[in-house]
């Protein structure tokens, strides 16, 4: 999914990407509160000094073995930190920051004003993004301010890491009582450590935070209004900072929209047909390449063998790879892998997961199962927590809604899910860290206020789907949706390569102006 970063793509892939996705379901129970009264200087009262700062930009540069700064450096981006209070409701107390980054419009006579940028996750960053989201803009790119920034506890801001031996939480519960309750003893661990590690800070990682950090972001840059670009999870953000701070904001898009009510800790939990037909279309593409995969040379034989790689691992772990890069793969974390390669139907993606089921499917069979550097890398950030801070996205969910706390209620839900859903129902329904966190300090967002946003959104979605997408579209009725018909991918503007859907965006960032009706683009051929 690039422009995002490895990190960022996982984010997505299993996140609200969600990839996690950015997936029951809190209550919506109380009405949205009003936008806090600004003072005299447009600041909400209290937070002046937030608002008024002056930023030092300057190098992106962190230190010595810090590439994508000078990358950044090069690509003519500057960076900064926004100071930001830890808690909105003490703002003389502890404060944080918020690593900003800007690539100034070039074409100033016709500058509209300044864009902010979420790559979703939650857990993702954006600090790097402003070169190739600009590089997508094309002409109306240089009229614009691109401002990416990591949100709070993420990239370069400040941190958190609660220092997991995981990376990701979405695993399956496999095939049996004894793996469901093994989930458990794992993920009431994972809530345990992080509590451990900062409990100051938990209560105040959440997505209501960080629109209000994003406000704070508008004006510090001294903008009266900003245009935003969400992707997965930030569509969830964006729509947040509508509700929050209406009039405040230009020209919205949100790509893989997710609507509130789906947002929650198990993000993924309804998803199951859409990702089922993404692995049967994969399946289909993998067949017309036997000779490179050695999978089946139809759809049915491919989706039998995947079948059979599940249940070869709910016997005993597969083992891939070799040496320091030797993993035991068992039913809890097939079934990820294989969501985790679905989000994307272009053919290099496709080509990378074809390896990854090639090599799972070696394994299964006892036989040696070498792999890539990337797939490595990405086993031991997913399964050993290496490589990468681990615990900010599960802090970001479990900070926006409650979760079940009785394992019962998730055990029923796999269990009823396993019949028509074998392989994705009990990871998609499975226990996460959210039912052993502590409560929210805040309800979530409801859609109170209506919003003229453009939705994008691909009818395979497999991550936020495309019912979602046109639920939020219904709660908004100035929004339009842009559809594009026949594609099993997540996160289109810029990234897809389909030129409907990116003349469509860019029209709208140019102009300022909605398409009069809703509009579907169709998948490109190749």
């Amino acid at each position: 999914m690039t422009p995002l970063s490895p990190a960022v793509r996982r984010a997505c892939a299993v996140g609200l990407a969600l990839a996690a996705g950015l997936t029951t379901s809190p209550a919506l129970a109380a009405a949205e509160a009003p936008a806090p009264a600004p003072a005299k200087d447009g600041a909400p009262a209290g937070l002046g000094r937030y608002y008024e700062q002056r930023l030092g930009w300057g190098s992106c540069v962190m230190g010595p073995d810090d590439t994508a700064g000078r990358d950044l450096d090069k690509a003519g981006v500057q960076c900064a930190d926004v100071t930001v209070p830890l808690d909105y409701a003490d703002p003389r107390g502890r404060t944080i920051t918020v690593a900003v980054s800007r690539l100034k419009a070039t074409d100033t006579r016709h500058r509209i004003g300044a864009i902010l940028l979420n790559n979703g996750g939650p857990g993702g960053g954006a600090v790097e993004s402003p070169p190739e989201v600009r590089k997508a803009m094309k002409d109306v790119g240089a009229r614009y301010d691109i401002v990416g920034f990591d949100p709070r506890f993420v990239g370069r801001s400040t941190p958190l890491d609660c220092g997991w031996p995981v990376g990701m939480t979405w695993f399956s519960a496999g095939a049996g009582r004894a793996g469901f309750d093994r989930q458990v003893a794992l993920q009431k661990g994972l809530a345990d450590k992080c509590r451990a590690k900062d409990a100051s800070v938990l209560p105040h990682i959440s997505t209501r935070n960080t629109a209000r950090d994003m406000d704070v972001i508008r004006g510090a840059l001294g903008e009266r209004k900003i245009s935003y670009l969400g992707y997965s999870y930030g569509t969830y953000l964006g729509t947040v900072y509508t509700q929050m701070f209406p009039g405040r904001y230009d020209r919205v898009v949100l790509d893989g929209a997710i609507t509130p009510a789906d947002y929650r800790p198990r993000l993924l939990k309804g998803s199951e047909p859409e990702n089922e037909k993404a692995l049967s279309d994969w399946a289909a593409w993998a067949a017309e390449r036997h000779a490179a995969y050695g999978l089946g040379r139809t759809r049915a034989e491919v989706l039998a063998r995947i079948d059979r790689i599940a249940a070869a691992s709910a016997r005993a772990p597969l083992t891939l790879g070799s040496g320091a890069d030797a993993f035991r793969i068992d039913d809890s974390q097939v079934p990820l892998l294989l969501f985790t390669g679905v989000s994307d139907d272009t053919d290099p993606a496709r080509a990378s997961f074809g390896e990854t089921v090639s090599a799972l499917a070696k394994a299964a069979e006892g036989e040696p199962a070498t792999l890539s550097p990337q797939f490595a890398t990405a086993l031991r950030y997913a399964l050993r927590g290496e490589g990468e801070p681990t615990g900010a996205q599960s802090a970001i969910i479990c900070g926006d809604g409650a979760a079940p706390r009785d394992p019962e209620v998730y055990w029923r839900d796999i269990e009823r899910s396993r019949a028509a859903h074998p392989l994705f129902g009990p990871m998609t329904n499975n226990i996460g860290p959210c039912a052993f966190w502590d409560r929210p300090r805040e309800e979530p967002t409801q859609v109170r206020r209506d919003a003229p946003v453009l939705i994008v959104a691909a009818t395979g979605d497999p991550r936020t789907t495309y019912k979602s997408s046109v639920a939020l579209h219904d709660l908004l009725p100035s929004s339009r949706l842009l559809t594009l018909e026949g594609a099993n991918r997540h996160a289109l503007f810029g990234l897809y390569g389909n030129t409907c859907v990116d003349d469509q965006v860019n029209g709208y960032l140019a102009t300022g102006k909605l398409p009069a009706k809703d509009r579907t683009c169709v998948k490109q051929a190749g």
